[in-house]
């Protein structure tokens, strides 16, 4: 058996693809966008024999590629044989939902060019409908926002890897531009001695170890931060528990540069050590 978990995307136009590959890539999939099914092969014998540490990757494949339908089968089968996990997400969706995503985002679909749209999704359905029958996972999309979709994919890929730890998605940020929309939990450490103030350290950011040594060299700084830990070290079991597949945490000072900065990275650290899935986003941090 081949080390390189592969995941197909696939299914109707309109269905959600592109956000299920997103989904896949914010918890550490390498993905590729419409990739030609014959190149399948060829790129899967590179990353085998490379000496990247790539393991997960995800492909989205679908009718825009002309060649498709006449190939896929053999090629999965053939990839099957030579030891590589293929598994087959298939996305779907009502006929209602895709005519009105079509229409709000007024985009083509890629065989209606001959007839109605309507025509176009009913034409499609009816080809893709062995690929249906043959996927790991079936989705249908229609009850569907796009960041639910996220949620949905990254909870069956993460659960049926044994992979079972959150998502963390971690944001400084300055007060001055704004809160982050979607955090789900905000840390403010306005309180902190603020670096800005000091002549030789005001152009620097918090991901300079002078900034880090200023912000960490205080006693409230080191005392919050094990508090801190404690905290999630009690929250993030709790919400594992309860099924949640990503968590956004936001750390903000005044202007986003500093302080947010080094005790988010602090903080990132330490959740990594226990196996969390990380990712860290400066928002602010090359503004004013």
């Amino acid at each position: 058996m081949k080390n390189i978990r592969v995941v197909i995307i696939t299914g109707l136009s309109g269905s959600g693809k592109s956000t299920a590959l997103r989904a896949l890539e914010d918890i550490g999939f390498f993905c590729v966008d419409n990739l030609p099914v014959a190149l399948l092969p060829k790129f899967l014998e590179l990353q085998a024999d490379s000496s990247s540490e790539i393991s997960k990757v995800a492909l989205v494949m679908d009718l825009r590629e002309k060649t498709f339908l006449d190939k896929y089968t053999a090629i999965f089968s053939e990839m099957k044989e030579k030891g590589y996990r293929i598994e087959i997400l298939f996305l779907d969706a009502s006929d209602d939902v895709l005519l009105h995503r079509f229409k709000e985002t007024r985009r083509t679909h890629p065989i209606s060019d001959k007839g109605t749209l309507m025509e176009g999704i009913a034409l499609e359905r009816h080809k893709l409908a062995n690929l249906r029958d043959m996927a790991d996972k079936v989705i249908d999309t229609s009850p569907y926002n796009v960041h639910q979709l996220k949620d949905v994919t990254q909870r069956y890929f993460l659960s049926s890897a044994a992979e079972k730890k959150l998502v963390i998605n971690m944001t400084s940020f300055g007060y001055r531009y704004g809160l982050p929309p979607d955090a789900d939990i905000v840390l403010d450490v306005r309180f902190l001695p603020n670096p800005y103030f000091v002549e030789n350290l005001k152009s620097l950011d918090g991901n300079d170890p002078k900034i880090e040594e200023f912000v960490m060299g205080r006693e409230e700084s080191t005392t919050f931060l094990d508090r801190l830990f404690s905290l999630f070290e009690f929250l993030l079991p709790l919400y594992e528990k309860e099924g949640k597949a990503y968590l956004n945490i936001s750390v903000g000072c005044t202007g986003g540069k500093h302080r947010s900065v080094v005790i988010l990275n602090r903080l990132a650290e330490f959740l990594r050590e226990k196996q969390f899935i990380i990712n860290v986003n400066h928002r602010d941090i090359y503004r004013g």
